[in-house]
């Protein structure tokens, strides 16, 4: 399954239409106002399917995952000179990926490759595709490019 992950050009909190292949919308993600980056994930009927929620006051930025509200797992930046490094505490996966964290991959314990993120380059926004191997992992492979994305932000 491959996604569209798209910024709104025109927002005050962090927005994004994320859509499939025939260009329909599958999530729609809303910024709320909160201390800390808070990215509510609704599905295309407008319910509430997951949250990312940044936790403050850490020494190192970390981010917790909701599905249906109840906590599901975590995903923190690692302390790293060189290659950005995440811990993930969320279904055995790990991320790989390049020095510029434009393009990277999400494995499971078994080292295969659960999803494909890679950005789009000379765009107005934020553009990312998302290729996801098991469409029952795409809210998951969301989550993590969601927080992923906000750490960047949040260190630029």
């Amino acid at each position: 399954m491959r996604l569209l992950f798209k910024q709104r050009m025109f927002s005050w909190f962090d927005s994004y239409d994320i859509y499939d292949e025939q260009g329909s919308t599958v999530y729609v993600v809303r910024g709320q106002l909160a201390w800390g980056h808070c990215l509510k994930i609704f599905d295309a009927y407008g319910r509430e399917t997951g949250m990312v929620q940044e936790k403050v006051l850490t020494f190192l930025p970390e981010f917790r995952l909701y599905v249906d509200g109840i906590c599901v797992g975590r995903i923190s930046k690692e302390f790293s000179f060189f290659k950005p490094t995440y811990n993930i505490d969320f279904k055995g996966w790990r991320v790989e990926g390049d020095i510029f964290e434009w393009d990277y991959q999400v494995k499971n314990q078994a080292g295969i490759c659960v999803a494909q993120v890679s950005k789009q380059l000379f765009k107005w926004t934020d553009t990312y595709i998302i290729d996801v191997q098991d469409p029952e992992d795409a809210l998951y492979a969301l989550m993590l490019v969601l927080a992923i994305d906000a750490e960047k932000c949040s260190r630029n």
